[in-house]
């Protein structure tokens, strides 16, 4: 078809040969799509066509078949390729056109494994930028072709999705914790070659130049590595909300997109507005939000009118018996600021009916706490704010790369210890996948999937340091209250009323945490926040004593709410001495994980 028009033909990026990657994978599919750069006929059209680019040069060659079916989009207006590969779209200025990667095909990769399948049209180029935006494009390319190979990896039914939370990288220095940290456990991987890794939002730390070395970074890793956009990916000094996420766009990928992977719909989604909209369907407390006394812009959980009819018909077009997983920055809702109408998403109950019927799962980030919500889970929050009475469907949020911002000291592995405003460590979240059904789970930094649990003791000599030394942080005069031997209680403690804590990272309603003390009887743990449509509940007794005593000794957030902690009373008559709790936390599936604790009973202190 391009050897037919007239004109020049460019890749888009120009594709690399087919050599191995930094990841040392040398069947990859290396290249990028082809922009047949004559001006077309009709300005107010674009056409081209997807096709099975057999011999892997990026290039629609006479005799390479056009594949069939496959949905096109330009932001707005979602098509299927004919009998031939070819689509047609209306044009204007400053769309983004890609392509959902069918399953069973593969999109091209850039030598930093970032699939391309999208073009940026946006002929005189973004405004002035500090981080450049998108290059002027010139006029309407006459052809954008979007090659694909077969692949047996994404038409799997068996996948494994990883969702990599807030990177969030302010300096070469947190691009080296992530290096060392996340990063190197994703390149000892091999289990999500066909799905890959999905970045969901705050990829840098508002500094855009960093776009480079986050593409070195994901260049180590085994599989395809998609993002989407968070409140620190902007471009501030945008005038409008048009060009907010231009450098993005030029970097890394379209604003909102999906692709499909087995059985499986993947929809990457926007959900960040700048400057913030207040709007009739957004909840209250927006307004006042928006409307900044001193002028300056502000961001909003917000899903803009184009992307949601985009979305509406890009979820017409996907059989109803698959999974959808529908991923943003800014969850669609969460447990960690359930009563914020700022950090959730204003139309999330349109989200819910667009998905009713179908089998679901949302992932998100932006709040840097691990939450594992399952359906029917309730807070009062979401009722005051969204009128949402219980979740249709699972709603995760994946945690932090950077977890609670880098904070913390460094071990020796390189990274800090970042402990979140959950208590939870950092780390990623994978979604196992069997046809159209799925299996959570969470993977410590570091660490193996069996490491799944913290454990600490909450007394009352632990809850009067906790006061003390919060206060002592707001003045710090004087000596600094020290937490002498967390692990060990007296008799005013027993009698005053300590438990055993257990923060089960990925726990969830269905979930049990049994204690067994000294190889005595079994008992089960309760959990502190029952998900039945209660408030929050916040405060020393409801905290992570383990995460605070790092927290307020070293900096960080502080772990004093969650929703999968769970609290095991200490018998009052127990004797003195040394004591070995075995703690089993049982997942909603079946999966068993055990830790112990030792702790000592003495005297009166």
């Amino acid at each position: 078809m391009a050897a037919a028009i007239a004109g020049s033909i460019t890749m888009v990026p120009a594709p690399a040969a087919a050599e191995p990657s930094e990841n040392g994978d040398a069947d990859a599919y290396r290249g990028g799509i082809e922009v047949v750069r004559s001006q077309a006929a009709d300005d107010s059209v674009l056409t081209g066509r997807v096709f099975v680019d057999a011999d892997r040069n990026s290039v629609s060659d006479r005799g390479e078949d056009g594949l069939a079916g496959v949905v096109v989009t330009n932001g707005r207006d979602v098509v299927r390729t004919d009998r031939r590969g070819r689509y047609e779209l209306p044009a204007f200025d400053n769309m983004t056109v890609s392509i959902t990667q069918p399953s069973g095909y593969q999109v091209p990769m850039d030598e930093h494994n970032i699939p391309q399948f999208h073009y940026n049209h946006l002929p005189e180029g973004s405004p002035e930028l500090r981080y450049g935006g998108i290059e002027p494009t010139g006029p309407l390319p006459s052809a954008v072709n979007f090659p694909v190979v077969e692949s047996g990896e994404t038409g799997d039914p068996d996948q494994s999705c990883v969702i990599a939370g807030d990177l969030q990288t302010y300096d070469e220095q947190e691009v080296e914790y992530a290096r060392a940290g996340a990063i190197r456990d994703l390149a000892e991987r091999d289990d999500y070659a066909g799905c890959g890794t999905l970045f969901v939002g705050d990829v840098v730390g508002d500094d855009l130049s960093l776009y480079p070395a986050i593409k070195d970074l994901v260049a180590e890793t085994n599989g395809p590595a998609r993002f989407l956009p968070g409140n620190h990916d902007l471009d501030f000094d945008a005038p409008d909300s048009e060009h907010s996420f231009d450098t993005f766009r030029a970097q890394l990928a379209p604003e909102y997109y999906s692709y499909d992977v087995g059985d499986v719909h993947v929809v990457a989604l926007n959900t960040v507005d700048y400057p913030c909209t207040a709007a009739e369907d957004s909840p209250a407390g927006i307004a006042e939000h928006c409307a900044d006394p001193e002028g300056r812009p502000a961001y909003n959980g917000r899903i803009d009118d184009d992307q949601l009819a985009w979305l509406e018909q890009d979820l017409a077009h996907v059989d109803r018996d698959k999974l959808v997983v529908v991923a943003g920055h800014i969850g669609l809702l969460n447990y960690a600021d359930e009563s914020s109408p700022v950090h959730q998403v204003d139309q999330v109950r349109r989200v819910h009916e667009l998905l009713e019927g179908r089998r679901a799962v949302a992932l998100s980030g932006h709040s840097h706490s691990i939450e594992n919500l399952k359906t029917g889970d309730d807070v009062e929050g979401w009722r005051t704010l969204f009128g949402v009475e219980g979740l249709p469907f699972p709603h995760i949020t994946a945690g932090a790369i950077s977890g609670d911002w880098y904070s913390g000291e460094v071990g020796e592995e390189g990274y800090p210890t970042a402990i979140g405003r959950d208590g939870g460590r950092p780390g990623l979240v994978t979604l196992d996948i069997e046809g159209n059904e799925f299996q959570e789970r969470y993977t410590v930094t570091g660490e193996s999937d069996d490491v799944q649990t913290q454990l600490g003791i909450n007394s009352p000599t632990y809850r009067e340091w906790f006061a003390e030394r919060q206060e002592w942080n707001g003045n710090p005069v004087g000596e600094a209250p020290e937490l002498d031997e967390p692990l060990v209680v007296d008799r005013s403690d027993l009698a005053g009323g300590s438990w055993l804590t257990t923060n089960f990272f990925f726990g969830s309603t269905g979930s049990t945490v049994e204690v067994s003390i000294d190889g005595g009887r079994t008992r089960e743990a309760t959990r502190t926040q029952q998900m039945e449509g209660e408030d929050v509940n916040v405060g020393v007794e409801y905290s992570d004593p383990y995460a605070i005593s790092q927290q307020l000794v070293h900096g960080g957030s502080l772990a004093d709410r969650t929703m999968h902690l769970w609290r095991f009373d200490l018998p009052r008559n127990l004797r003195t001495g040394e004591h070995t709790a075995e703690v089993t936390a049982t997942d909603s599936y079946g999966r068993e994980f055990t830790d112990t604790i030792e702790f000592e009973v003495v005297g009166r202190r």
